[in-house]
């Protein structure tokens, strides 16, 4: 198991967690460091226009090509090791290369090989990323140590090879039993960073709960931005839109920074104060998210979600074009502002990260169900009860049935959970609405 403090991976046969602290470095420590992830960010983009050159030459089968083309001598694929044996006349030809670790260095080599990897293959899931963009300035922000040694770590204080000694806040002891992996230096709005990578091989992973889901011990919880959470037990929590309540005070900054000529001192301090208030409201969403999760966790054994794709939801409208070839108004206007609302609440991350992550680490189980159809029916006599977005409120007109329409889909949630199957009927060709369905209990 795994969690970073803005980071989560799943879990692996050997425990692994990452503590970060605070730095606390010296003027020159913070040029020095500064000054390398410069460095690191030209011979990252250096290779990774190396690796998109060889791609776009061979991207295309010979016997696929135009017919007229011109076509380049085949060179050998870059590869990592190919990009690491690089690195020998590099600081031959640019002595200041010389000043970074030579382990710093390889673990850049990786990072643009994942990046090209996860673009070409994809992961181990088989899900390819978009393509890689080169790294701006600023845009490059960590360095690694892969391979940390115990003794580096001398109380409150941290020796990192070729940089010295550096005083961090030790906010909490480093964990009993666990070993140093990995060290990275992070550069945030409000400064420094380092971030422990501990492995303990004598704890095996983290299983998964075996929890048989009952009436009793389980709940349903449906997400959305009306309510946040609105729970099959009644309760409902409504989002507190930290982005919102920020967003005056952020449109007042950039308002400023435009005002000031670019590459201005007065300009880049609005940047920095810019770039700290989207930090202070990714920590307060952050925060908020583990408070509601931990709440979760109290109220039952076992907690029953949809399974969104919210990145479906917040996608673009696809633009409408008129018999004459204008472009047409799609609401993408409107559209803009749920999206912004979607970015808002953080449903994603809460789902996949930090909902299961809290609930492996209690001894919860978090069970994605189908959401097809648990807005559409009637959690009391399960019939079916048509309704808009627009409609708020679950009014049946078969049992009588009154509730918020987001508390009525959290006992829907549930129930199916629990092995009820809807079965949704859908309005037939000639406009008649299909005879009401009820639900059937799955064997």
């Amino acid at each position: 198991m795994r969690l970073l403090d803005n980071d989560f991976k799943l879990a692996k046969p050997i425990m692994r967690i990452a503590y970060q602290y605070r730095l606390k470095p010296t003027y020159e420590q913070r040029r020095q460091m500064a000054r390398w992830l410069d460095m690191l960010r030209c011979q990252y983009n250096w290779m990774l226009a190396d690796r998109f050159e060889w791609w776009e030459m061979n991207r295309t089968p010979v016997n696929a090509c135009p017919l007229v083309c011109s076509i380049a001598e085949p060179r050998e694929q870059p590869n990592y090791y190919s990009q690491k044996r690089s690195l020998v006349p590099l600081k031959a030809e640019r002595s200041w290369y010389k000043e970074i670790h030579s382990q710093v260095l390889q673990d850049m080599v990786k990072r643009v090989g994942k990046a090209f990897d996860r673009f070409v293959k994809g992961d181990k899931n088989g899900k390819r990323s978009g393509k890689p963009r080169f790294k701006g300035k600023n845009r490059y922000r960590t360095f690694t140590y892969p391979q940390a040694k115990p003794d580096w770590i001398e109380g409150n204080r941290i020796k990192l090879p070729k940089i010295g000694l550096i005083k961090f806040i030790q906010h909490r002891p480093l964990p009993d039993g666990f070993t140093v992996k990995t060290v990275s230096i992070t550069l945030k709005a409000d400064g420094w960073y380092v971030t422990f990578s501990l492995e303990d091989k004598s704890v095996p992973e983290q299983p998964v709960a075996e929890i048989e889901p009952t009436e009793a011990n389980s709940i349903g919880v449906d997400t959305g931005l009306e309510y946040f959470i609105a729970c099959s037990d009644g309760t409902t929590q409504q989002p507190p839109k930290f982005y919102r309540q920020a967003e005056a005070k952020l449109a007042q900054l950039q308002a400023k920074r435009e005002a000031r000529a670019k590459g201005s001192k007065p300009r880049r301090k609005l940047n920095e104060r810019i770039a700290k208030l989207h930090q202070r409201i990714a920590r307060q969403r952050r925060q908020w998210h583990f408070e509601t999760a931990q709440a979760l966790i109290d109220k039952a054994e076992v907690i029953f979600v949809e399974d969104l794709k919210v990145s479906n939801m917040a996608r673009r409208n696809k633009p409408k074009q008129g018999e004459d070839g204008t472009f047409l108004p799609n609401g993408q206007a409107a559209k803009s502002g749920l999206n912004k609302s979607f970015a808002d609440a953080g449903i994603a991350g809460f789902l996949n990260e930090i909902l299961p992550y809290k609930a492996a680490k209690a001894g919860r189980l978090v069970v994605k169900v189908n959401p097809a159809g648990t807005s559409q029916h009637c959690a009391n006599c399960l019939n079916r009860v048509p309704k808009e977005l627009s409609d708020r409120w679950h009014e049946c007109p078969h049992c009588g049935a009154s509730m918020a329409r987001d508390v009525n889909s959290g006992i829907l949630i549930k129930k199916v959970g629990l092995g009820h199957r809807l079965t949704i009927k859908r309005e037939s060709r000639s406009g008649r609405r299909s005879p009401c369905c009820t639900a059937k209990r799955s064997a």
